[in-house]
């Protein structure tokens, strides 16, 4: 944790702007941001966090990792002339200095709403995973007084917060602060739980007046390049979920993309002992997803980045051995509004590899095919303004239905729902 002086030098460099573009425009929950600010100037730790659990229960996480110069930072008024004001810090440090120094909870923030929707509480839901939008989603319910259960497949609770983002970037012990305080609202949970497995989603409509889904997307996209069956090719999501990796000692491993998935999987792997780890983008560092932040740390660990590159082929016999790539030219092109990168031809050439990480992006489990939901052209649950499926029992967010893929917009989804879903059983 930083020191009480930092932090208050940076609570005082910001502006408390009315015009709060870092709230407004910047963040996806709309977090009162220079509200939050001024009681830390003040050093009133608890009503900053109180301040913060209006519209978040992800405080000490989003305050950690979201990508804050794309989000809130990046839209701070004092950054159009220098440095903007360090929000994500501080937003980590009132979560810590709240929950974990003075031991306050979310119950308190939440008392007098919990007792005043009590006539709410002959209300049931269901809330099958509980990743950011699905404990968001739990928490806003049971400050509506509704009965909340949740149903979870793992033994823990937070979802890709957990097994999808690293130890160096998110510690766990965050998570299980954040997760405890969640569940001291009242909420139910039954773990080992998976829709398909031991979980009905019919049974399931006959016994709760709404259900949310919130199962994520997690398997792995594939680019169709041949050599792709090979032995050593691994989905980056499954890997970080799963933490089943091979042996990296003395190994040279390629990670196929630009997001944030890529960058983690690439450090790991690299921390894992790996001799060489090339992360391999088809477009220029500035299209990158993942953030500036990440991309630098990894850089730094001593990971080599080969920008505008593509992938041809795999080669190998049964496994792994080679990757043919192809060098890319960003060009302009009718009715895109971004560059698109384009081949050069006979700019082949060919690298030794012994491992490939494919982090292109996600899809829901083959599981969502078989709920009798609609979904959309990508595979993702259809929803409607309302989180409302083609049932309107049920309502889904976060990555299942397809929401920008971040810790907060997923939240805000959760958030979103649970107050569609207290108007819709009112």
């Amino acid at each position: 944790m930083q020191q009480p002086n930092e932090i208050k030098e940076k609570a005082n460099y910001c502006l408390n702007c009315k015009i709060k573009p870092c709230s407004l425009k910047g963040c996806p929950l709309e977090n009162n941001i220079p509200e939050f600010i001024k009681n830390v100037k003040e050093e009133k730790y608890f009503e900053a966090y109180k301040i913060l659990s209006e519209t978040t229960v992800m405080q000490g996480v989003c305050g950690r990792i979201c990508p804050h110069m794309k989000q809130c930072q990046g839209s701070c008024i004092r950054g159009i002339k220098g440095e903007p004001v360090s929000i994500g810090e501080l937003e980590a440090y009132v979560f810590d200095k709240a929950i974990t120094e003075q031991k306050h909870s979310l119950l308190e923030c939440y008392k007098e709403e919990i007792e005043d929707n009590k006539k709410n509480k002959d209300k049931k839901v269901a809330v099958i995973g509980a990743g950011p939008a699905g404990l968001t989603c739990s928490a806003f319910l049971a400050k509506n007084g509704m009965q909340v259960t949740i149903y979870e497949k793992y033994d823990y609770l937070g979802g890709l917060l957990v097994h999808g983002i690293p130890e160096f970037r998110l510690p766990k012990q965050i998570v299980k602060e954040t997760t405890d305080k969640i569940i001291e609202l009242g909420i139910e949970v039954k773990y080992n739980m998976e829709l398909g497995r031991n979980l009905n989603l019919k049974e399931l409509e006959n016994k709760y007046d709404a259900i949310f889904l919130s199962i994520g997307a997690n398997i792995s996209s594939k680019m169709g390049v041949e050599g792709e069956e090979l032995e050593g090719v691994y989905g980056g999501n499954e890997l970080l979920e799963h933490n089943l990796h091979p042996e990296y000692n003395g190994k040279k491993v390629a990670v196929i993309g630009g997001g944030n998935v890529a960058m983690d999987c690439a450090r790991t792997i690299k921390k894992l002992g790996a001799e060489e780890v090339k992360v391999i983008y088809r477009r220029a560092r500035e299209q990158m997803p993942a953030e500036d932040k990440e991309v630098e740390d990894a850089m730094n660990e001593g990971i080599e980045f080969l920008f505008q590159n593509n992938i041809v082929k795999i080669i190998g016999n049964q496994k792994v051995e080679k990757i043919e790539l192809i060098k890319t030219e960003l060009v302009q092109k009718e009715g895109e509004t971004r560059l698109v990168p384009v081949n050069i031809q006979n700019s082949n050439y060919i690298k030794d590899i012994d491992y490939i990480i494919m982090a292109l992006g996600s899809k829901p489990a083959k599981i969502v095919n078989e709920l009798g939901l609609n979904l959309n052209k990508w595979g993702n649950i259809e929803i409607n303004e309302k989180y409302q499926t083609s049932n309107p029992k049920i309502y889904a967010g976060g990555d299942l239905a397809g929401i920008k893929g971040t810790v907060a917009w997923a939240a805000k989804s959760g958030r979103e729902s649970a107050k569609q879903i207290v108007n819709d059983l009112k």
